[in-house]
């Protein structure tokens, strides 16, 4: 197993691995790993176990031999071999996220043509993207190219390659996303539908806290202040497929800093929490010795205790939609109608950016703009009053 240690940078976790090449010489890479360091040491600390374990020294190429491993390295070969290392460095549902994309179609593309890693070029990338142009969207090859520019550019920190083509090639334009949402006539609709219900919790927090679906699953009723009256996003549940299974991945950090946010808990919401939290005492003790202990710590429970399942909740608020009789949205549609909610009344772009735990303004302002429709009646009485018009 490979040496090395973790090293704090600009208040960053970094793994330095140390090894000798061929000729004596020591080389000393460096990976971050994105933990702050602050509460992550033991993180920090398996991720680099994981990549001692894991990662693989470039090979050397001695003089007396007309070609080395690396010469005849196929660039599909190499992908499979960066992923094996970046997996310790990146969150597990990335990870998920990078393989089920390699496999669908980047591997499977580039293993027919066969091309070298020394001799790929930004032409085969552009070549690429192009055909995948008429297969997928935009957005889709935006995910294959940053998957592709980071195994490069790792293997260009690795003396592989002297340079990264994937810096040369034209990335196609991001399509803008406009979400659906709903007005406050249909949320109360819903929330009339869904009473009394399982899903009546879950889908009313997400619908009036603007919760992703990860962090409403995650929630804990230790996020839950009832003396101070808050309520703290913290921990989500997640679900990807790992190779070749489906799992959920709990985690007591948020997507981002940003997303780790304290909000108001209303008096509504702080009513139908003590209703849930007694209601999840009463099936307990109901149940008995069938009732699923595992996730007492959970607030979106169902009667039997077990935790909702990502895609149950999903296909769930499907079902409700249908009985209300209310036009198809997606569940992550709820939370743009909180921002549109929000919007329509008055609050200012900024707040709503902290309200839904956005990491920077942008995000916000691009998702959201076109839903700015008083900012745009402001700004048609400036200009009536500047050229005098109107009464």
């Amino acid at each position: 197993m490979i040496a090395g240690h973790l090293q704090e940078k600009h208040g960053i976790y970094y793994i330095v691995l140390s090894y000798k090449d061929s000729a004596g010489k020591r080389h000393t890479p460096w990976f971050s790993t994105d933990l702050p360091v602050r509460n992550n040491k033991k993180r920090a600390e398996a991720m680099l176990l994981e990549m001692r374990k894991s990662y693989v020294p470039p090979m050397d190429e001695p003089e007396d031999e007309p070609k080395g491993e690396i010469d005849d390295l196929l660039f599909s070969d190499f992908l499979q071999q960066w992923l094996l290392v970046a997996k310790s460095t990146i969150r597990l549902t990335t990870y998920a996220s990078y393989a089920g994309l390699m496999k669908s179609s980047i591997l499977p593309y580039f293993a027919e043509k066969g091309y070298l890693l020394k001799n790929l070029t930004a032409k085969n990338l552009q070549d690429y993207y192009t055909i995948q142009l008429d297969r997928v969207s935009a957005n889709t090859v935006i995910h294959y190219h940053a998957i592709i520019h980071r195994a490069l550019k790792y293997a260009v920190k690795m003396d592989m390659i002297t340079g990264n083509p994937a810096d040369k090639v034209e990335r196609p334009k991001k399509d803008k996303f406009i979400g659906s949402f709903f007005d406050s006539k249909e949320i109360n609709k819903l929330f009339a539908q869904i009473e009394g219900d399982t899903l009546e919790v879950p889908i009313k927090i997400g619908a009036f806290y603007g919760l992703r679906r990860s962090e409403i699953l995650g929630l804990k009723w230790d996020a839950i202040d009832f003396d101070n009256n808050t309520i703290t996003i913290r921990h989500t549940v997640t679900a990807c497929n790992l190779d070749g299974k489906h799992v959920e991945v709990v985690g007591d950090t948020t997507k981002t800093k940003s997303s780790l946010r304290t909000l108001p808990l209303v008096p509504d919401f702080r009513e139908l929490l003590l209703w849930k939290k007694a209601e999840q005492q009463r099936y307990r003790k109901l149940c008995g010795r069938s009732y699923c202990t595992q996730y007492l710590d959970y607030i979106c429970v169902n009667e039997m205790g077990q935790r909702l399942k990502p895609n149950t909740l999903s296909a769930g608020f499907k079902r409700m939609l249908k009985k209300a009789g209310l036009r198809d949205i997606r569940l992550h549609d709820l939370r743009h109608s909180c921002a549109s909610l929000l919007l329509a009344n008055g609050v200012p772009m900024k707040q709503i950016q902290e309200w839904l735990g956005h990491s920077d303004f942008s995000t916000t302002a691009n998702i959201y703009a076109h839903l700015d429709y008083q900012s745009k009646v402001s700004s048609a009485e400036a200009m009536l009053a500047g050229l005098g018009m109107g009464s």
